[in-house]
């Protein structure tokens, strides 16, 4: 379903399309959501498939790419890291990796974040010893690193263990990762003691070291739950309008982590149905394990099952856990469902206690709902980036950050920067007019192109509150930019200042048209928010001024030359030895390069000279 900008509404499947499009005639019949979802919908397109497994994979394939705002939405899909072990080298590496898995190798996992993963590889390094060398790092190294003296890996870029030794050594770590690991510790327990007795007391020490790793992995593993080897355990819960739902990953017998989840959805959905397009928009982008054991029945459970036995290439149970083991794991995912609830709806409590004192302040009333907050970073003026940062109701909206490369002076350009430089010298501040250009080409650009692509407000992304880090000098170019687009009496804005010395604790917030600032008490609340937010948009522009400025440090004057490649430019740096030799050569030098021909010469050359 689709509205009169061709946006799309709502996805939904049918076996039966003629019942299912007839259902909508009748309005008065529909939950209120459902009338207003009818009430936009201005076309349909319908999309036939072979089956209604079929469908139900296309979609959740659909809800993800689209978002429509009348479906549930899964709002965290970022995918789950692995442990991966590569088989495309003679030597085996050990990688953590996230995403798709496309590359030769064999994959373990999920890990529920990051840190889950890194702690796993750094033991798995101690019982194994494998590489987590790039290849170019093994290919070139002529003596062991440090991690081989730290007993991290066997070295086998310098031929300290031979390579039937170091694939018998992978094959144990992939036997381990499967969850046969007392059949390995029993291995090299023998092994330890057969060396032992030779009087190879080295290796037995090594094995023994390895042996006490192992061990250490093990009982890292806290809740492991006899009779579940692979397995989801996911569990819902709802509260005051809102849903979470905990998801728990085993792996080998082993537990993974969790990840606690709350989709977007209207109040008064089914849970059963809420957990069916849950559990299809999850399993969309990454594999489903044997078995997924529920805290209740989701609907259409018998389809869900089929279409994740489709994706995964063989038989996947879905299962609810009423009894025994599979019950207290459940139990387990509910009660972690539940307090991670509790504490978001206490935050969000909390959160909307600070916009309203904070709308307060800014003499705009309650009902603020998004807060966008800017700042700019440059170094010494090269390289400024301008940056976005957005909070709302349930915090920091990460998803909607947005970064400015400033693009040039002339956004700075006319009397609003003049009306800036003089703020800014009444003020007392010490920032030269460069920063009030910059403030001045995000805002223009921002709100410009808000304006062409949204004029009616109906996407939610206009703010009801903007924050700028900086004092009269930056309201002031804010507001001249607001005035220019017709925006000034629309969009409240409000400047936050440093105090003397730059003391935190004492910030001064500005108002337009308002010449005193407003001072608030050390330990406001409203004040600990604005520094919050304030520390946050600093942060997340240091950062990206910092990433790009890291990115020119490796660019060339060379990649700007049209019809010059990769192949070309090294050609061009081993024959002249640097970009600024090649700028200089004559036609006839450029010329001698392999690779180039005069056509590509002359090229280069009127690149570097354009005057001739």
């Amino acid at each position: 379903m689709q509205n009169a900008k061709d946006e799309p509404l709502y996805v939904g499947k049918a076996s039966s399309l003629k019942k299912r499009v007839a259902s909508y005639t009748r309005p008065e019949r529909l939950p209120i959501r459902l009338q207003r979802m009818v009430a936009e919908t201005a076309s349909m397109e319908f999309v036939s498939t072979g089956s209604e497994v079929e469908a139900l994979l296309l979609e959740n394939n659909l809800i993800k790419r689209l978002a429509p705002r009348y479906n549930v939405l899964l709002r965290d899909d970022k995918t789950f890291p692995d442990i991966w072990i590569r088989t495309d080298h003679d030597y085996p590496q050990l990688l953590k990796h996230r995403g798709a898995r496309r590359e030769p190798g064999e994959y373990f996992g999920p890990f529920a974040s990051a840190g889950a993963v890194n702690r796993a590889i750094n033991m798995l390094q101690r019982a194994f010893l494998l590489r987590n060398c790039s290849d170019s790092v093994f290919s070139n190294r002529t003596r062991p690193c440090l991690q081989y003296q730290i007993k991290r890996c066997s070295a086998p870029c310098v031929g300290r263990i031979s390579r039937e030794s170091y694939a018998e050594t992978v094959e144990q770590a992939k036997a381990f990762l499967s969850g046969r690991g007392k059949e390995i510790h029993d291995a090299l327990v023998e092994d330890m003691q057969t060396a032992s007795e030779a009087m190879d007391f080295e290796r037995a020490a090594l094995l023994r070291d390895r042996i006490r790793a192992m061990a250490h992995v093990q009982s890292q593993q806290d809740v492991n739950v006899e009779g579940i080897s692979d397995a989801d355990v996911v569990a819902l819960h709802q509260a005051g309008g809102q849903t979470c739902i905990q998801a728990f990953f085993y792996r080998a017998g082993r537990n993974n982590g969790n990840r606690a989840y709350f989709p977007s959805h209207d109040q008064k959905m089914e849970p059963d149905a809420l957990l069916a397009a849950f559990l299809g928009q999850f399993y969309e982008n990454r594999p489903p394990p044997k078995l997924v054991l529920l805290n209740q029945e989701p609907a259409e459970r018998a389809l869900l099952e089929e279409a994740l036995a489709l994706k995964a290439g063989r038989k996947v149970e879905i299962a609810v856990g009423r009894r025994g083991s599979r019950r207290k794991v459940v139990e387990v995912a509910e009660t972690n469902a539940r307090e991670a609830l509790e504490r978001r709806l206490a935050e969000s409590a909390s959160q909307r206690k600070l916009l309203d004192g904070l709308a307060e302040l800014a003499g705009i009333g309650a009902g603020v709902e998004r807060v966008e907050v800017y700042d700019n970073s440059h170094t010494a003026g090269a390289k400024p980036v301008g940056a976005m940062i957005v909070a709302g109701v349930d915090g920091l909206e990460k998803k909607e950050y947005r970064k400015f490369n400033i693009r040039g002076p002339s956004a700075g350009r006319g009397v609003g920067r003049e009306e800036a430089a003089r703020a800014a010298e009444r003020d007392g501040a010490p920032q030269s007019a460069d920063d009030y250009a910059m403030m001045r080409e995000v805002f223009e650009r921002r709100f410009g192109r808000a304006l062409k692509e949204d004029p009616d407000r109906e996407s939610g992304k206009w703010p009801d509150l903007v924050l700028v880090d900086g004092g009269k000098g930056q309201l002031s170019s804010v507001m001249s930019v607001l005035a220019e687009l017709g925006l000034d009496a629309e969009v409240p804005v409000l400047a936050v200042a440093k105090g003397p010395e730059r003391e935190a604790g004492r910030e001064r917030l500005i108002l337009p048209g308002r010449d005193e600032p407003i001072l608030l008490p050390p330990r406001d609340p409203v004040l600990y928010f604005i520094q919050r937010l304030r520390d946050e948009a600093h942060r997340f522009a240091i950062g990206s001024h910092r990433a790009r400025r890291a990115k020119a440090v490796s660019d060339s004057p060379l990649d700007d030359v049209p019809g010059i490649g990769a192949k070309r430019k090294k050609a061009l740096l081993l024959h002249f030895g640097s970009a600024k030799a090649v700028g200089r050569a004559g036609l006839a030098d450029l010329r001698r390069v392999e690779g180039v021909s005069e056509t590509v010469a002359r090229k280069i050359y009127d690149h570097f000279h354009p005057n001739g």
